[in-house]
């Protein structure tokens, strides 16, 4: 896993959270390849188009995360789009966890047979690969919610991301600019709590909205954790069966007359059990905890326009208090008037876009995470059956010992 490239053909996407369907064919995005190198993630971004602003109809560019990042700041830091959901960016590439594994089961192999580790060897690097699979993933999902979006496909930064061959010059933040980012985030959330707590909403919607939000995603964020201990569980279950299976073939090593062909059997049977919990692991983590995941960042983006909605109703308040003034003052009043007017159909363009915009995620939402818990259960009760199969072909061959 250390000495070379990872390299993965990631155009059949069978094992993926499916969170977007593409019902318009006129622009179709999908990350064709992937190469993973110690320290990035090279996207292979593929277009395939109808539309008449690109150059072609399809082509590929190879890209980084960074560039994902830079993509995702360019529609957040645009006033225009401050009335939409924006997708949640996709997260950084992190392997340092099955390296940092893999390098103490290297250390701890003295420890252990050949054959245990040979087996946890196998369970780490599938640990990489699937991690690695779902960073493809996101990375997708991401794209393919901004080509599905009838505003968002027409950004000029999003055709350049898609279009332009070259490297897009983007690199990591510095420490000033990461000290930045934290002082405006901080300031953000400053600001949304005393506006929270002060300015009162006058449309019922957003009102329902924003208490349904909140507690929406205090929920997801809970299940996601609980999702997450039971995925570690199987993952456990899984890495225990190794180790016990490993001890039954020395002990069937060292009792040759009674007990080898015995323990020899069991031990195999631990093993089937092995690979059927890394796979229920795998599917639990890519149908439920992910889905999950996925919707508590989402869901904090829809969190973010109902902000950017309440900063705006606060500035047009503002506006009708200072043209009152400017009025009582008879000073000022044709640009007061301006301000207000400009103030008042912001936040009522906000409001219509912003209204249009939640319904269709609860709708997205909805239909998503239906689909991945039926897909989910039906893995279970598949996961099952052959569990029970094992157990019952166990026993046959068990009793054939005695």
């Amino acid at each position: 896993m250390e000495n070379s490239n990872n390299h993965l053909d990631v155009e059949k996407k069978s094992e993926r959270s499916e969170t977007v369907d593409l019902n318009d064919n006129t622009l179709q995005v999908d990350i064709s390849d992937a190469l993973s190198e110690r320290e990035k993630v090279k996207f292979t971004v593929h277009t395939k188009t109808t539309l008449k602003d690109f150059a072609k109809q399809d082509f590929s560019v190879v890209r980084q995360h960074e560039e994902f990042i830079w993509l995702h700041d360019r529609f957040e830091e645009n006033e225009s789009y401050a009335g939409y959901i924006i997708p949640p960016p996709p997260p950084r590439p992190d392997f340092d966890s099955s390296r940092e594994k893999l390098q103490k089961l290297g250390e701890g192999e003295g420890s252990m047979t050949a054959e245990e580790f040979k087996k946890m060897k196998q369970e780490l690097e599938a640990e990489y690969l699937a991690t690695f699979k779902k960073t493809v993933a996101m990375h997708e999902v991401f794209l393919c919610r901004l080509a599905n979006h009838p505003i968002f496909r027409a950004d000029t930064n999003f055709r350049v991301f898609l279009e332009y061959e070259q490297d897009l010059s983007v690199r990591g933040k510095n420490k000033k600019e990461k000290l930045e980012t934290f002082l405006r985030s901080f300031s953000k959330t400053t600001d949304e709590i005393l506006l929270g707590s002060t300015q009162k909403d006058v449309d019922e919607f957003f009102d329902k909205e924003k208490s349904f939000l909140l507690d929406y995603h205090s929920l997801l964020k809970d299940a996601t954790v609980r999702a997450d201990k039971m995925t570690k569980t199987h993952k456990d279950v899984a890495d225990h069966y190794i180790k016990i299976s490993s001890c039954l073939l020395e002990m069937a090593t060292a009792d040759t007359n009674q007990l080898e062909r015995f323990a020899t059997k069991t031990a195999d049977i631990f093993e089937k059990a092995r690979k059927i919990e890394n796979r229920v692991s795998t599917d639990e983590d890519l149908k439920l905890s992910d889905t999950l995941r996925y919707y508590m960042r989402d869901t904090t983006a829809a969190k973010n326009l109902l902000y950017r909605r309440l900063r705006c109703l606060a500035d047009y308040e503002g506006a009708n208090r200072a043209l009152e003034k400017a009025r009582a003052k008879n000073k000022d009043v044709h640009a007061a008037e301006w301000s207000q007017h400009q103030a008042c159909e912001k936040f009522e363009q906000m409001s219509a876009k912003g209204k249009e915009e939640l319904i269709d995620f609860k709708v997205r939402r909805v239909a998503a995470i239906k689909k991945n818990l039926v897909e989910l259960c039906e893995l279970e009760l598949k996961h099952a059956n052959t569990h029970s199969q094992l157990l019952k072909a166990s026993i046959v061959a068990l009793r054939e010992e005695l």
